[in-house]
C-alpha cells in the first residue's frame, strides 16, 4: 500500500476545501440553517410531534443527509473529474500508484469533507431546536459509512461526466428530489397508501430512516434493513470503481 501517494492525493484534495471554503462549508451550512429557520422554529412550532419527537427535531437527520448526500456527491465527482479536464489524470495513471489507493485518497477526501461539513451542521440545528441523539456512536459510523458511499457514487459520477453540467446533472436533479421525497420532513407513515408504497422505491426513504433510527430509537422501517442497503450501495460502486480503472473506461476522456 502506497501510503504517501494516498496521503498527497488526501491532502491535496482537502486543501482545495479550505482555498474554497465559502462554497464548501459555508454556502450548505448556510442554506440548512435556513431549513431550520422556517420549519424547524417558525412551521415546526405549530406541528404536532411524530412518534413523540417535536417536528423541529424529527427533521433534523433528513437535513443533515440532505446536505452530506449531495455534497459527497459533489465533492468527490469535481475531485477526479478536474483531473481528467485539465489532463493531469496522465500524470496519475504513470505514477505507481494502484487503482483502490487512487480511489481511497480522492473518496477518504471527500468523504472526510461531507463528515465535517455533517457535524458542522448537527451542531448549528442544535442553535435552533433542542433534541438528544440516543445511538452518538452509531450515528457517527451511519454518517462516515453514508458519506463513503456516496462519495464513492460521485467519484463513478467524476469519470462518466464529460462536461461540468453533467456533475450537477445528478445531485440537483436525482439525489436532492429524492432525499426530499425520501421522508425529510415527514414520516412515510403519514402517506396514504398507495403513495407510502410508491415511497418504499426510493432507496433513500431507508437511509434516512436508519439515520434518525441512530437519533431517536424510532423507525417506520427496520433499521438492518436500512444498513444493509447501504452496505450494498457501497459494495457495487466499489466494485464499478475498480472496473473501470481495469478497463480503463473514460480515463483518458
Amino acid at each position: 500500500m502506497n501510503v504517501y501517494a494516498i496521503r498527497a492525493i488526501y491532502i491535496n484534495e482537502l486543501s482545495r476545501t479550505w482555498r474554497t471554503l465559502y462554497q464548501s462549508i459555508a454556502s450548505p451550512v448556510i442554506s440548512t440553517a435556513l431549513y431550520f429557520v422556517v420549519f424547524g422554529s417558525a412551521i415546526g412550532s405549530r406541528m404536532q410531534a411524530i412518534d413523540g419527537v417535536s417536528y423541529g427535531a424529527f427533521i433534523v437527520p433528513g437535513l443533515i443527509l440532505l446536505t452530506v448526500l449531495t455534497e459527497s456527491v459533489s465533492n468527490a465527482s469535481f475531485g477526479i473529474y478536474l483531473p481528467r479536464f485539465l489532463g493531469t489524470i496522465y500524470e496519475l495513471l504513470s505514477a505507481p500508484i494502484s487503482a483502490v489507493e487512487v480511489v481511497i485518497g480522492f473518496v477518504g477526501a471527500a468523504a472526510t469533507k461531507s463528515v465535517i461539513l455533517g457535524l458542522i451542521i448537527f451542531t448549528t440545528a442544535r442553535l435552533f431546536v433542542p433534541f438528544e441523539v440516543v445511538h452518538p456512536v452509531l450515528a457517527f459510523l451511519y454518517l462516515v459509512l453514508l458519506s463513503m458511499t456516496f462519495a464513492l457514487f460521485g467519484f463513478i459520477l467524476g469519470l462518466w461526466a464529460d462536461g461540468f453540467e453533467k456533475l450537477n446533472l445528478i445531485p440537483m436533479m436525482v439525489i436532492s428530489p429524492l432525499t426530499f421525497l425520501g421522508g425529510t420532513f415527514y414520516s412515510i407513515d403519514m402517506l396514504p397508501g398507495v403513495w407510502r408504497q410508491i415511497a418504499l422505491f426510493n432507496p433513500i426513504v431507508y437511509l434516512i430512516e436508519g439515520f434518525r433510527w441512530t437519533f431517536y430509537d424510532i423507525a417506520t422501517l427496520a433499521p438492518l434493513i436500512s444498513l444493509g442497503l447501504t452496505v450494498a450501495m457501497l459494495a457495487a460502486c466499489f466494485a464499478v470503481v475498480v472496473w473501470i480503472f481495469r478497463t480503463g473506461y473514460r480515463l483518458r476522456n
